[in-house]
């Protein structure tokens, strides 16, 4: 579950040195990959808004801390602009938290990996330019990869949960155009935007927290946390939120955005990987195959996408 983060181009590394930058963005891919487990371990249906509200009031103030001086450099519009993509944020992460409740971690951390791909291809229709032939074919290895991946025990409805992925991951395409497209934004440092979003996606926790009827509330849902439940949502907040966005801030400083995309591209792989390996998940053959498709799908259609690009 990935925060957002706007790169800017910069000289890439000496290819010797590459690895002292490639292995934390190579960790953040890791710990994402983690957090749909982490995520499902410590919620139900009726403590996720609870949930994301202590998930994310541990984080927002070390941030407000650190970005002080650069928060009140922000005008007005750029107020108004990190706010309003602060509620699709929330929006996001309500859907990808419900998502992985009533679905696999593995299914969850798959079937987002798809926003590489209704991306570019949401672009394209935006700016009314044809992708290429090669994107539009790892699109189609991509969805039938989700087909497998969610009838492994054979062709019936996709479950709740994967469908509420999928709805997370076409959000997911609407922050990121929204983000690319906004002008106000143009230009504001990535932890000012972040720090303004997270505000915002707590501030929509936090109202729903207060409609009856949205589940416990954040106290008593941290009352009944054990040991395990509260070291799933440290690792949430402190390694998945504030630690992956710090390592992206550092390490698109240091090399190409392309690197540290193809290097966070490999979080459904460690999705999977979590899955299987600590939740003790199965796929079949067909989950197999559909899981290797999706990997095979997202990572050809990126390098089609920057092919295109360049």
């Amino acid at each position: 579950m990935s925060s957002v983060a706007v790169p800017v181009p910069v000289s890439a590394l000496a290819p010797r040195r590459a690895w002292l930058t490639d292995l934390p963005v190579l960790l953040v891919a890791v710990v994402w990959g983690a957090s749909y487990l982490a995520a499902k371990g410590i919620t139900t249906t009726h403590t996720v808004v609870a949930v994301l509200v202590l998930r994310f009031v541990l984080v927002v103030p070390a941030l407000v801390v650190v970005g002080r001086r650069r928060l009140r450099a922000l005008t007005a519009v750029q107020w108004r602009g990190a706010g309003l993509l602060g509620l699709v944020l929330g929006a996001i992460f309500l859907l990808e938290t419900y998502g992985v409740v009533h679905t696999s971690a593995t299914n969850a951390g798959l079937i987002i990996s798809l926003t590489m791909i209704f991306t570019p291809l949401a672009e394209a229709a935006v700016t009314r330019q044809r992708p290429a032939r090669s994107f539009v074919a790892a699109a189609g290895v991509s969805v039938a990869g989700v087909v497998l991946l969610t009838q492994g025990g054979g062709f019936t409805t996709p479950s709740l949960g994967d469908l509420l992925m999928l709805l997370a991951a076409l959000a997911r395409t609407v922050n990121v155009l929204a983000t690319a497209r906004m002008k106000s934004l143009r230009g504001v440092d990535p932890l000012s935007l972040t720090t303004v979003q997270l505000g915002g996606a707590v501030a929509v926790f936090a109202a729903l927290v207060a409609v009856p009827g949205t589940g416990a509330t954040p106290w008593s849902v941290a009352v009944g946390f054990g040991p395990r439940e509260w070291a799933g949502l440290l690792f949430l907040s402190l390694f998945c939120t504030l630690f992956a966005f710090f390592v992206q801030t550092w390490a698109v400083r240091r090399t190409s955005p392309s690197r540290v995309s193809l290097l966070l591209g490999t979080e459904p792989l460690w999705a999977a990987a979590a899955g299987i390996a600590i939740g003790g998940e199965r796929l079949g053959a067909a989950g197999l195959l559909g899981a290797g498709l999706v990997l095979a799908g997202t990572t050809w259609g990126r390098r089609a996408a920057d092919r295109t690009q360049c």
